[in-house]
């Protein structure tokens, strides 16, 4: 009988790893310790885009650390308790801040984001709810106009690489998203992508999809991974589980699954929030990005979504409460009509490496092992060409793609 490759971790990246495995024909089951695509991939922002190719580390942000550190409102926060293992991990981020390393980053981040809308459109085909990825651009608003330039790095390496971008001014904002302040005074326009209606339930519904065509889905948490000469054993909650073939899916969780065998990888817990209100009033026709407080927001199925803030963390460490009173302020200024009752609250842990590249591809020295894991800010455009490439990597299939800004290894 076929052994199945197996899957640890049933978010967005692993279900997409499954179906595009299952398209090669070959078995597979994935298991996780919760419901499929409940974690990170339930809270994201919706975006999904061909264009955000641009990292997270770009020339000049180190000038901005300090003040977005010690800013009440600011985007980014460390724990101090995090203190320790975050200033290496910043001192390596800032290292990747060059143009030339931010370009390098640029380029690779475009082969697993280019492809994102048709992959998810093909994976969703059939399904009855194709209408959960709509057609979209995304708005950056600016509220000081002079700071909006398609001049930025950040705009030229889209437009260098074929992005149809648009400058806008106030008047021009108020008929692309009546919804928005009038103190945006400048926006850009990012044609060409889309948005998830819905993200938890595209991930819900490509795990049916995955488990209809044969795969099976174990509800356990894993404890240790350890290779023997037949293969992988995986310690669970529920028992022993063996595999010839593994992929390592797990988000911000796979880091602590290789210390026992002796891998350590600078991979951080990079909490992200989300406040969402379910009866609005008003709505949105893109994703829209508010760049002074760095949040998005969207228009779900559900309502409306904000989604922001970066804080670094222990994975287990408990949700400051301060961040939804922030983010739920900061809504309320980027939308003055909006609905602030029924606010619901949501946290989540974002896999991040500091040059903003997952590991991808098998571990050396490892046989049978794979990884798929440390996606950041960008696992929901990233999933389904990660799912391609792992596929094919598993299937014996050469990819016509170069690996190696993926290594898993490169640090």
């Amino acid at each position: 009988m076929e052994e199945p490759v197996t899957i640890i971790g049933a978010g967005i990246v692993g279900i997409c790893c499954a179906l595009s495995l299952q398209e090669r024909g070959v078995k597979v089951r994935l298991i996780d310790r919760g419901a499929p695509g409940q974690e990170a991939s339930f809270g994201n922002a919706g975006v999904i885009s061909p264009w955000s190719i641009i990292p997270q580390a770009m020339p000049g942000i180190w000038k901005s650390i300090p003040k977005m550190l010690l800013s009440a409102d600011g985007p980014l926060s460390v724990r101090p308790s995090f203190w320790p293992k975050m200033i290496p991990w910043g001192l390596r981020f800032l290292s990747h801040s060059g143009e030339a390393s931010a370009r390098a980053a640029s380029d690779a981040m475009e082969v697993l984001c280019q492809p994102s809308v048709m992959l998810y459109r093909r994976h969703l085909e059939g399904t009855g709810h194709e209408n959960l990825v709509a057609d979209s651009w995304y708005v950056h608003a600016f509220r000081n106009a002079d700071s909006a330039s398609l001049r930025d790095l950040g705009f030229q390496i889209r437009r260098e690489k074929g992005a149809e971008l648009e400058l806008i001014g106030r008047d021009q904002i108020k008929q692309v998203e009546p919804a928005l302040s009038p103190d945006f005074k400048a926006a850009v326009l990012i044609k060409g992508q889309a948005r998830a209606r819905a993200p938890g339930q595209i991930a819900e519904i490509l795990a049916q999809k995955a488990l209809a065509q044969g795969a099976e889905i174990i509800r356990a948490e894993i404890t240790a991974l350890q290779r023997d000469d037949t293969g992988w054993q995986l310690t669970t909650s529920t028992g022993m589980i063996r595999a010839y073939k593994l992929i390592l899916a797990a988000g911000v969780w796979s880091a602590d699954l290789l210390k026992p065998l002796g891998l350590k990888m600078p991979l951080a817990a990079e909490r992200g929030y989300h406040v969402a209100f379910a009866n609005p009033d008003v709505t949105l026709n893109n994703s829209v990005m508010d760049v002074d407080a760095k949040i998005v927001a969207s228009s779900m199925l559900d309502g409306i979504r904000v989604a922001g803030s970066s804080e670094f963390a222990a994975i287990d460490a408990p949700a400051d409460p301060r961040k939804e009173k922030l983010l739920a302020k900061q809504a309320h200024a980027m939308l003055p009509d909006l609905n602030t009752g029924a606010m619901t609250t949501w946290m989540g842990r974002r896999p991040s490496f500091p040059d903003s590249l997952p590991a991808l591809g098998q571990i050396k020295n490892h046989p049978g092992l794979y990884a798929a894991f440390g996606h950041s800010h960008y696992g929901l455009m990233m999933a389904p060409k990660t799912g391609e490439l792992i596929a094919d990597l598993v299937a014996g299939v050469a990819p016509n793609t170069d690996l190696s800004p993926f290594e898993p290894l490169r640090f």
